[in-house]
């Protein structure tokens, strides 16, 4: 992945971010050093002890107070309703369950709470989805339980967030599109209010 588009898009998510905020999947503390200074507090969610130990060396030298904690995704260790922000970055395509995992997030975020994505995900054209669902016969077991055929809008959605902005794009543009490049950056909300459940998409 090219670093500087990485970074831009990184930006991107964290945009106008405030109050405290919940990263699930916080990697080596990547994204940290992009967090604005209205937030107050991040709590990083980390499983992995390598990966953690370089996140908490990354928290040392961010801008803005970052706790780096041990949890996995469907399990946060983060009481209900405590969060007015939760992000998401290339991890939702690795969880062993995607709904769990958003039920989770659901469930730590304040009503009218924002979830931020950038997340690479199933192609919008038919003859790239194949090679994803052929790709991921062996993707996941290669690359750490990565899938690259994920629906991960229509997840989210299930989930009972309301999706209000997403952008679409291939990164890296490479001329011929790797399995991996369909990319989603959006932001959507826990409602403030119980949705029906025959509720239309966004």
């Amino acid at each position: 992945m090219d670093a500087q588009g990485a970074a831009e898009h990184r930006r991107a998510l964290l945009a106008d971010l405030t109050g405290r905020v919940l990263e699930v999947g916080a990697g080596n503390g990547l994204n940290f050093a992009h967090y604005p200074p209205a937030v107050t507090q991040v709590v990083a969610v980390e499983p992995e002890l390598y990966l953690r130990a370089l996140a908490r060396t990354a928290a040392d030298q961010a801008l803005i107070p970052v706790r780096v904690v041990d949890g996995t995704a469907d399990a946060l260790p983060v009481a209900d309703a405590s969060m007015d922000a939760a992000v998401v970055s290339l991890v939702l395509c690795s969880v062993p369950d995607q709904a769990h995992a958003l039920t989770e997030l659901s469930r730590v975020l304040r009503p009218g709470g924002v979830l931020r994505f950038f997340e690479h995900v199933q192609a919008d054209t038919a003859g790239l989805a194949k090679v994803q669902r052929l790709a991921d016969l062996v993707w996941p077991t290669l690359l750490g339980g990565c899938h690259t055929s994920r629906d991960t809008l229509a997840a989210i959605t299930d989930a009972g967030f309301q999706i209000t902005s997403v952008k679409r794009f291939r990164f890296p543009e490479d001329r011929l599109p790797q399995p991996a490049a369909p990319h989603v950056l959006g932001v959507a909300h826990r409602p403030t209010s119980p949705q029906p459940e025959d509720s239309p998409r966004p």
